[in-house]
């Protein structure tokens, strides 16, 4: 038997309708937990804080769930320390380039199309209150919540699910591009601009866990890095360092 029929046959499939259950319980946790630190401290860096790392956790806690009763666990976390510890960090460091580059590619393909540029200052706003308000974005936001949590929502608990699906089992690429799709959406607050650019980060990211061998942890050091130095650039402009 060939290689790539062995891979699909250790896939154990999975219907549609628990797919859309699974996911759904994931979405409605995410949103539900949300909402609590909103409605105790308002929208204040506190509040939108705790608002985002409670809503992570949330659904990191249902994803996991599903996953351990399907015996998947393992396979979609593959959060291990990887073999090939060179290979990893290497692949990080590639990745993180690549995702800043992707960032300058779609500004300029953003403003050919006539799309308002990428907003992100309801975000920046909150980052640059304070260096407490700065260290707590980038620990809490930039390598928990995206880092560490949305690889292990979108290249883990996602891309795992979909490649289980009846019809899709085994085939990676159209499981990448609808969680790309996916992954792009939620950024809607960024404008069409940020939903496409994220998305093509969100199918990179896909192509980096299969160069990775499955293994995460080249994704979230990438994602966590490119997160971490945004974030540090806007603060350096706040306090007047960068033109």
């Amino acid at each position: 038997m060939k290689p790539r029929s062995l891979a699909r046959n250790r896939l154990r499939r999975l219907g549609w309708l628990r797919f859309a259950v699974q996911l759904g319980s994931v979405a409605l946790a995410y949103f539900l937990a949300s909402i609590p630190p909103i409605l105790i401290f308002g929208e204040t860096n506190v509040g939108v804080l705790g608002s985002v790392v409670a809503s992570m956790v949330a659904a990191l806690l249902v994803a996991r769930l599903w996953l351990a009763s399907d015996n998947c666990l393992a396979h979609a976390w593959k959060i291990r320390p990887p073999t090939n510890m060179q290979r990893t960090l290497g692949l990080a460091a590639l990745g993180t380039g690549a995702i800043i580059a992707l960032f300058a590619i779609g500004g300029i393909v953003i403003d050919a199309l006539g799309l308002p540029p990428i907003d992100v200052s309801l975000v920046m706003d909150y980052v640059t209150q304070s260096p407490t308000s700065f260290a707590l974005w980038i620990v809490l936001v930039a390598w928990f919540a995206a880092g560490f949590g949305e690889e292990l929502l979108y290249r883990g608990f996602l891309m795992d699910r979909l490649m289980r699906l009846r019809g899709m089992r085994g085939r990676k690429w159209p499981a990448a591009i609808i969680q790309a799709a996916l992954f792009g959406l939620p950024h809607l607050y960024q404008g069409w601009g940020g939903v496409l650019v994220t998305a093509s980060i969100g199918l990179f990211l896909a192509w980096l866990r299969f160069a990775n061998r499955g293994n995460l942890w080249a994704c979230i050091l990438a994602h966590a890095a490119v997160d971490t130095i945004m974030l540090s650039l806007a603060y350096s402009q706040s306090l007047g360092w960068l033109a």
